[in-house]
């Protein structure tokens, strides 16, 4: 796996924090941006980010070992949850790496002596005691890494000599409200099983219109005191119609046997509508690219799967490199299914809504236009 897009939020700002953000930085699988919390928070609820990691206040003076609590936060986007431990595996690797570098060898052996001697940081709620027994421990502990430096100049690593596993202490928190979060897979899911319906009406109207072509029927209805347009549009008004049954039809019976609960149905009724729409363009659009039923049905299928799994219908994003996901936001298939989650279970604003809808809508209306253009000088 290749660029895991999170974002990290430094909130303890010290010069441990820093290195392990560096550290997490030079990890391949991890495309890594610093921001504040608030909108790190909103990026992953948006589903622009898999995850965010919050390093708490603490986290440098605990080394990332020592705390009580949870001194790295991971927000997960519920749609990502694969991605959470790979995830958490990565961070406990930086953890690892990080604790050995400033804390594991001689140098950081000699400033944790100090820091104990002098009661600083969390070795000030030790007592007198306790505080004289951890300075004899990490007296000795720079002396024998001393030691253990030689072995691992022979290509043997320190930590791994003396016997020591670290793990960093992970909290993963939902970016979700309680109330709104998806409780099951289904939720989380089903949008993508009501853009697979979209896809087949989208191949079958389209397929439609040629068959009409080739068996006269559609000769026979420009004979008929309509214009062109007037077919046309009542093709796409039965596409439509169909696309939306099929849509609520599915939720429905999502809702009603699988649990799957609507959280913004005004915004679910929006990118319902708009996915039709972007869906009765596209099999417009299909229905021009050949002259029979085989040639349409093969070219059309064709450029829908492509569309499906460049959106995420088929393929999940966590499985593409950085590149190809961002090719994928020209598939509708990406954007239909951002809108219906938007009602589903990310409940959307108005404003956050605006994005997929109105793409869709431009993808809608560009395909229908193109689609009657090219059928037009195909019938002359």
């Amino acid at each position: 796996m290749r660029g895991m897009r999170i974002a990290i939020v430094d909130e303890d700002k010290t010069d441990f924090s820093a290195s392990f953000i560096s550290q997490l930085k030079s990890l391949d699988p991890l495309d890594v941006a610093v921001m504040r919390r608030d909108s790190a928070s909103e990026l992953v609820r948006k589903g622009r980010k898999s995850a965010y990691v919050a390093l708490r206040p603490g986290f440098g003076q605990t080394k990332g070992i020592f705390g009580q609590k949870a001194t790295i936060e991971v927000g997960i986007d519920p749609s990502h949850q694969a991605e959470s431990g790979y995830l958490q595996g990565l961070l406990n690797q930086a953890a690892f790496m990080q604790v050995q570098k400033s804390l594991f060898s001689p140098q950081g052996a000699r400033e944790e002596l100090q820091k104990v001697t002098k009661g600083e940081g969390i070795w000030n709620e030790l007592n007198p005691d306790q505080r004289a027994a951890a300075g004899k421990f990490f007296s000795s502990a720079a002396d024998f890494m001393g030691l253990t430096d030689s072995a691992a100049s022979h290509g043997k690593d320190s930590a791994s000599q003396s016997g020591m596993t670290m793990s960093a202490k992970i909290d993963v928190v939902s970016v979700a409200d309680d109330a709104i979060r998806p409780r099951s897979a289904f939720e989380i899911y089903f949008p993508s099983g009501v853009l697979w319906a979209l896809l087949g009406c989208a191949a079958s109207f389209g397929i439609s219109i040629v068959k009409e072509r080739t068996g006269g029927t559609f000769m026979r209805l420009r004979l008929a005191p309509i214009s062109r347009a007037h077919i046309l549009a009542g093709k796409g008004l039965a596409c439509f119609i169909s696309c939306v049954t099929v849509c609520t039809v599915l939720l429905a019976i999502g809702n009603l046997i699988f649990g799957v609960r609507i959280t913004n149905p005004p915004a679910l009724v929006v990118g319902v509508v708009c996915s039709a729409l972007a869906f009765v363009g596209i099999m417009m659009l299909i229905s021009v690219l050949g002259k029979t039923e085989e040639a349409v049905g093969g070219a059309g299928w064709g450029i829908l799967l492509l569309f499906s799994m460049l959106g995420g219908g088929m393929v999940p994003a966590m499985f593409m490199p950085p590149w190809l996901r961002t090719i994928g936001a020209i598939s509708p298939v990406h954007w239909g299914i951002l809108s219906i989650e938007g009602g589903v279970w990310r409940n959307f604003s108005p404003s956050e809504m605006l994005l997929p809808a109105g793409i869709l809508l431009f993808i809608g209306v560009v395909g229908f236009s193109v689609g009657v253009t090219i059928l037009a000088r195909m019938d002359k």
